[in-house]
């Protein structure tokens, strides 16, 4: 599995913890990792991690850049989108061009350009603040 296919994985775990959280429905965080994960992989299970320990922070980060709108009013696909974008730009070795290219792409595939555009612009914003 490279890394494209095993982002898209996250963004399906993520999205589906966000929906149950936001839905208050119990869940087992390994338990939905394994559902949706065939083979085991230290790079989704290292970044899904990292959004959830991270999610208020990353959040709050976005909510900062999102030009009249909150994270909250995005649909959990794009919330996953964005908040692993960003933890990847913050968070990881990942080199930051591939962390926004990599958001974007999947914006693209499962989100409206109104949406897409916003998360390019708040990953830019963000990558533009951490060389500061």
């Amino acid at each position: 599995m490279n890394r494209t296919e095993a982002r898209n994985i996250v963004m399906t775990i993520l999205y589906q913890i966000f929906m149950y959280q936001a839905n208050n429905i119990d869940y087992n965080k390994d338990g939905v990792i394994k559902e949706n994960l065939p083979v085991d992989n230290d790079f989704v299970k290292l970044i899904v991690n990292g959004v959830l320990d991270k999610k208020n922070e990353l959040f709050d980060i976005a909510n900062k850049y999102l030009k009249d709108w909150k994270i909250s009013r995005l649909g959990f696909t794009d919330q996953a989108i964005l908040s692993m974008g960003i933890y990847e730009l913050l968070y990881t070795d990942t080199p930051d061009i591939v962390a926004i290219n990599e958001a974007v792409e999947l914006s693209k595939k499962y989100s409206d350009d109104k949406v897409k555009n916003m998360i390019n612009g708040v990953l830019d914003k963000v990558y533009h603040e951490k060389l500061n």
